[in-house]
Order: C-alpha cells, then structure tokens, then sequence
C-alpha cells in the first residue's frame, strides 16, 4: 500500500530479545496471526529482495467455536488457543527474534469478552496481541498481495482489483486502485462480511447434513451482504472493460487451486500466484459436494481439520463469484502475516538507510507458480 494505515498501540514488540550481537545471523521479524479458526506464526529475515521464512507454525485451535451462537469464547476454545500460543511464544524466543507483531481478528472482535482473552494472552505467553479493524485486516491482505497485483505474467496492467480474503469469523473485501507505472496500490473501499467458514458452519449446520438447498442458502445468505457494495462502486461495469484482476487469499481458494492441479499433496510453491479458471472452480466446488464427508477428510490437500469448513468456504466463494463473474481468479498463499512481515521491512529500512535494506516488496517464490489449472 502506498498509505499503509498506521498499528493500534506500540509499533513493535519487543519482549523478546534482539539477536543483534548474539551471533546468529541477523535481526529476524515475527509475525502472529490469531483467526477465528486457526493461530499461525512466522519468523522471517531479510534479503536484498524482500524475505526469507526461516520458521512457521500453524495450529487448527477453532477459537471462535460456538461463537456464532453464545457471543462469547468458551473456556475450551480458550485452551486449546493459549496452548498454541505459548507453542509460538517458545519459537520466537528460541529464534531470538527482534521485532515482533501479533493480531487477532474477526473472533476477538466480536466476542464480548475477546479483550479479556488478550489480557491472558499477554500474562501467560508473554506478548501484546492486537485486536486489529476489519479495514487493517484487508490492508494487510492487500499489502501481502501487492506483487501479484502488479505481475505482468498475469497479461496487460489493470486499473483495478478486487480481491477477497475468506477467513473463519469474517470475509474481507478490498477494492484497490492500482498504478502500473509506480507500482502501487491504495483502497478505495472495504467490506468485512461478518460471515466465515466457522461462523456459516455453525449457522447452516455440520457438514454432514448439508444438503444441496442448504448449501444454495448459505450463497444466498453471503450473496445479500455483497449487493450494497456493488451498488455503492460499480464494479461489474469495470470488469465489463476489462479494469480488474480478481485475487483471492484463502485457504478456499487455495484448496480449490490444489485440487485443480491435481496435486498428489499440498505445495504452497504450486498454488500461490496460479491462475485459476473460473469454470474449473465451478467445477471443483460441484465434485466437492458429490465427494462427501469421508472422502472430504481423506484428499490429502484438505484433511479432517479443515474438512468441515470446505464447503461453507466454496458457498462464500460462489457467493462473491456471481456478484463480480471474471474469468480468472488470481490464487494467493499469502495472508496477514506476510503483510505484517513487510510492514515491519520498511520500518526497520527507513531506519537503517543501509543498502542491502533499502528493498521492501516480497518477491515471488523463484519455482515458476504460474500454472494455468485446466480442470480435475
């Protein structure tokens, strides 16, 4: 982003020590992202192209579980949470890591006691976590995106982009204007739908007893938050001019792209930045509701954790999709803690004015990643 929206409260943590001095190989930058599903760490340092992850940890610990239906966390999605944490906590001070962020969305925002949660958080495992908007959430996305938006292998430069983040709590919508000649991008506007894979699950029932009509009413039911944001900025008639490239950063999105290629396992290298056809999406969410429950939790770029969830995510992904029909879906593995991870670059580069930092875009995984997925 060329105007990055400032953090809420202090801008680094600093509770764990700095490797400068040490003798290991440089500062490294942490960055946590607590969902309503899933709490996922990172542990980066820099390069002259951007960064390089050296430690990731990512744990299925459902903390918004019965949220939809409560308006609370429960002490059992609690646990499971803080057990995570002090996992991530172990990480980061083991690394020596010295610039650290965290954040928690949709699941701390809404939950009546969320702010409690991080006061534990911070006594237990050591670190401030910040319960961020729903407009910092999709910046961060389209921060960690920004080379996407601008790679020429995805054909002539677009004025715009519409990209979409599906997570457990909530889905963000972020519509972007985008300058080719500067390489940058600025929000023109956001939409933080209160509908996710956990929160739909809960609302439209397990998995299990999905039915074809009930699956059609959860499109409907995420259809109806999108129509007021289409009216307010046009977007189809933008993409009837062929303005906009469409991105989508979710583990939906991403699944389907495996699935797609085929992949005997999942490989981020494959999936981030393919491009991937409308019509073999369409075709894969159709597969997936034939597949059923059993199945779901064997294909081995899905598994039995994220199994309950796949669907829900295929109803919001359809849901946007008939909103804003492109062709092309441009898929991210990229998320929040990418985003962090280069903010935090271009603070400690405007610091050090040292050469070999002066660069703060991440770049593209050096295997080729941009498959045409042609069909299952």
């Amino acid at each position: 982003m060329d105007h990055p929206l400032p953090w809420a409260g202090p801008s680094v943590n600093r509770l764990f020590p700095s490797s400068a001095g040490q003798g290991v190989e440089q500062d490294l930058l942490g960055a946590l992202d607590l969902g309503t599903n899933n709490c996922r760490l990172m542990i980066a340092a820099q390069t002259a192209g951007g960064f390089r992850v050296v430690d990731s940890f990512t744990r299925t610990v459902r903390l918004g579980e019965g949220l939809h239906h409560t308006g609370r966390l429960s002490d059992e999605a609690m646990g499971r949470t803080m057990e995570a944490l002090k996992i991530c906590a172990e990480r980061l001070e083991r690394r020596q890591v010295g610039m650290f962020r965290a954040v928690a969305t949709e699941a701390c925002r809404r939950a009546s006691n969320g702010p409690a949660f991080i006061k534990r958080a911070r006594a237990e495992a050591g670190f401030d976590i910040h319960i961020i908007s729903g407009r910092e959430e999709a910046t961060l996305a389209v921060e960690s995106c920004a080379n996407l938006i601008h790679n020429q292998r995805f054909g002539l430069p677009r004025g715009r982009a519409l990209l979409f983040d599906i997570g457990g709590g909530s889905t963000e919508i972020a519509w972007i204007r985008t300058d080719a000649a500067s390489q940058t991008s600025s929000l023109i506007g956001y939409l933080s739908l209160p509908v996710g894979v956990v929160t739909l699950a809960e609302q439209f029932g397990p998995i299990q007893n999905l039915t074809p009509a009930r699956y059609r009413d959860m499109v409907e039911h995420t259809r109806n938050f999108l129509h007021e944001f289409e009216s307010v900025h046009r977007i189809r008639s933008e993409i009837r001019r062929n303005h906009v490239r469409l991105i989508g950063t979710s583990g939906t999105v991403t699944t389907l792209a495996s699935l797609i290629l085929n992949l005997p396992r999942y490989a981020r290298a494959a999936v981030d930045g393919s491009l991937l056809p409308a019509s073999s999406a369409r075709l894969a969410m159709r597969k997936l509701q034939e597949m059923g429950v059993a199945n779901i939790e064997a294909h081995p770029c899905i598994g039995p954790d994220r199994a309950p969830f796949v669907l829900p995510g295929c109803a919001i992904f359809e849901a946007i999709h008939d909103i804003w029909p492109m062709q092309d879906i441009i898929v991210a593995d990229r998320g929040l803690r990418d985003g962090m991870i280069l903010r935090m670059l271009r603070k400690t580069s405007s610091v050090s004015r040292r050469p070999v930092r002066s660069a703060h875009t991440q770049q593209a995984p050096s295997t080729p990643n941009l498959m045409q997925a042609t069909g299952l």
